[in-house]
């Protein structure tokens, strides 16, 4: 790990290498981006660093090929920095009418009955409409739109207490790693960007939400069993203490992880970050990237860390779900 790639953004760096032959100046001097025109561009979002709302637009331009591959069509809850991380931040989940029109939308049936309506993106610019908006962090659901009753996606969220070391945080996510291995399931790592680890399991969507739900938790409770001084599976702060709690409520129906390579709201502007199995060590942190030095890395990858992903997906089987039941 080289001593750039843990220092913060460097505001400067991070204007200089986020101009894309893409964007373009309108006749007003409004400055657009994948076609959209930025407004209050050098409102300040990340003020430690300086870090623009031209910049995080700019950076999204660039990486298109990066993110939409895993955000697009899926149903969206957003949080929202209007004014920067120094102002109020708060979740959206239902957009109004007035709400970022260029930007589709589709309706979702709710457990209470009638339906709500959510965003989707399916291109770069619809993804950039939402910056200009002052979207900070993406939140899909871990379903397409076009059938949001079948998840095809399943999450671990290794979430650790205060204080844990990160040694124990690695080896839950290895441990956990091939626990899924030997039920059939490939796991693919993220750098949350937070404080903790991902893993992210593609599925064909055969099961609806509250069956998939129970498979992890029962996946979850197994593997907390097996190390109760380390793991725990009770989302309850005060229950949690220095332990790792593997949240498996990500993949119940509504509920939302952070997407590949989303901007966190967060000092030193992170960004949660695909990381090989390889690459997860006693050196590695969940928020070593950020806006600036991501490039660095994609530039130097030679492959996806993330390769084989769709080919990846799996059914899960009557078999699998009653594993640990």
């Amino acid at each position: 790990m080289s001593a750039g790639e843990n220092a913060p953004p460097d505001p400067k760096a991070t204007k200089s290498t986020s101009n894309t032959g893409g964007s373009k100046t309108s006749g007003s001097n409004t400055p657009v981006v994948a076609g959209v025109p930025i407004t209050h561009p050098d409102r300040v979002l990340y003020p430690e660093h300086g870090i623009t709302k031209l910049d995080v637009a700019r950076y999204y331009e660039e990486l298109e090929e990066h993110i939409l591959p895993h955000l697009r069509h899926r149903p969206l809850s957003l949080l929202r920095c209007p004014e920067g991380l120094e102002q109020d931040c708060f979740f959206q989940k239902h957009p109004d009418k007035q709400f970022a029109k260029d930007v589709p939308r589709t309706p979702i049936p709710e457990k209470r009955g009638g339906s709500s309506s959510y965003l989707y993106v399916s291109s770069i610019s619809e993804l950039v409409w939402l910056v200009q908006y002052g979207v900070l962090e993406f939140h899909p659901w871990g379903c397409q739109i076009s059938d949001v009753e079948k998840p095809d996606t399943l999450i671990f969220d290794l979430d650790p207490g205060p204080n844990l070391g990160w040694q124990v945080i690695s080896e839950t996510a290895i441990g956990l790693r091939e626990r899924l291995d030997a039920l059939g399931l490939d796991s693919f790592l993220q750098a949350s960007g937070g404080k903790g680890l991902h893993l992210v399991i593609p599925i064909e969507p055969k099961w609806e939400w509250d069956t998939l739900k129970a498979f992890s938790h029962s996946i979850a409770r197994a593997h907390a069993k097996d190390d109760p001084r380390n793991l725990t599976t009770n989302m309850a702060k005060s229950k949690r203490g220095g332990k790792v709690f593997i949240d498996y409520l990500r993949n119940g129906r509504g509920n939302t992880s952070i997407a590949r390579y989303s901007t966190r709201a967060q000092e030193d502007a992170r960004v949660a970050t695909p990381l090989r199995w390889d690459e997860l060590s006693t050196q590695t942190t969940s928020n070593r990237y950020n806006i600036n030095n991501i490039r660095r890395r994609l530039g130097a990858l030679k492959t996806d860390p993330w390769e084989g992903y769709e080919e990846s997906r799996n059914v899960i089987t009557k078999a699998m779900l009653n594993q640990y039941r």
